[in-house]
């Protein structure tokens, strides 16, 4: 993983690499993140992280609405740095792409010489370019090779867990991340499939969840698929560990009144980040004393009461929002370093 610097105007130039149909990007609550972020950022020159630039949608939104501010965008798809370059052109000189995962921020930060920040945002999940492009194979609505890869330049692929991974640790994968009933079900029909010949493609990937799936439930609750995809996708990318090191290296560089808003789309997300806010949200002082211990204070301000989700008006103009929920929250006091 390159975790160079890299300002916007040495990245490759306008419309070098970027995919022919790229979809038109709607960023997710977007009004809600400007106005969640923007008295940390308003009329003066603060820095943002963006730690999942995607597209550009939020960042072009950030560096539009504050004309003094430093934007820093990360994102391990470099297809996605590339359309977003295009993007964020006119912005070029105060703000900087970086290829990385976003729990590689602390060392991105350093390498920048960045101290602190006053916003951090995070749009989890998949992009709309990762989804809308087919041979990618993030999506269980085409036929594509199975890669599922959010860095297509390094790593295991879908179709390297599914020929490689044992049966024990294919249920434990589809069950843990993709909170599937049937998993044990699924990984033995993968295994029986693949001692006849192995699974290339997202294709014979749905059949075999269906077949495995009883008909009852293949009729309620959406695709039948959708499970397990999910549970894939996180296990090829690392998502959840990047996540549980990502929330609190963010934390830790927030300056004082400094802003997070992080947007998740599935429960496991969700509920490690709630962890993250809520432990720094409490007082550290035994409940028996009857007075605040010093440096015990919280630490984080909740700015949401429990996690917001999209408006109906928003979901039917963007169906991607319709799963997510965001949490925001502003640093009150800094970690003691004593």
């Amino acid at each position: 993983m390159s975790g160079g610097k890299l300002p916007v105007a040495d990245y490759p130039p306008e419309g070098a690499g970027a995919p022919p149909g790229v979809p038109q990007h709607a960023p997710v609550l977007l009004h809600r993140c400007l106005e969640l972020l923007g008295p940390a950022l308003a009329d003066r020159p603060a820095v943002v992280l963006d730690a999942t630039v995607g597209l550009g949608g939020h960042a072009r939104a950030l560096l539009e609405a504050h004309p003094v501010l430093t934007l820093v965008g990360l994102d391990r798809d470099p297809q996605a740095l590339t359309v977003a370059t295009g993007r964020l052109r006119a912005y070029s000189k105060r703000c900087y792409l970086v290829h990385a995962v976003y729990d590689e921020l602390t060392e991105v930060l350093a390498r920048l010489g960045i101290a602190r920040l006053d916003g951090v945002l995070f749009d989890l999940g998949t992009s709309s370019l990762q989804l809308d492009t087919a041979e990618r194979g993030f999506s269980y609505a085409r036929d594509a090779v199975l890669d599922m890869r959010m860095d297509p330049s390094t790593g295991p692929t879908a179709a390297d867990v599914l020929n490689g991974y044992s049966q024990a640790d294919l249920t434990r994968v589809l069950r843990e991340y993709g909170e599937e009933r049937f998993a044990s079900r699924i990984a033995a029909a993968v295994v029986a499939h693949r001692a006849q010949r192995p699974l290339d493609t997202t294709a014979q990937l749905v059949e075999i969840v269906y077949q495995s799936v009883p008909a009852a439930t293949r009729r309620h609750g959406g695709h039948p698929a959708k499970r397990t995809f999910q549970a894939l996708r996180i296990e090829v990318n690392g998502e959840l560990a990047a996540l549980r090191s990502a929330i609190p290296a963010a934390l830790g560089a927030l300056a004082l009144g400094g802003r997070l808003v992080v947007m998740s789309y599935h429960s496991l997300e969700d509920r490690l980040v709630k962890r993250a806010l809520a432990q720094l949200s409490t007082s550290q002082t035994p409940a028996d004393l009857p007075l605040e211990l010093p440096d015990h204070g919280p630490q984080l301000r909740p700015l949401t009461r429990g996690a917001e989700r999209a408006s109906p008006a928003e979901t039917a103009a963007n169906p991607r929002s319709a799963s997510v929920r965001l949490r925001a929250a502003q640093r009150i006091a800094l970690e003691s370093s004593s």
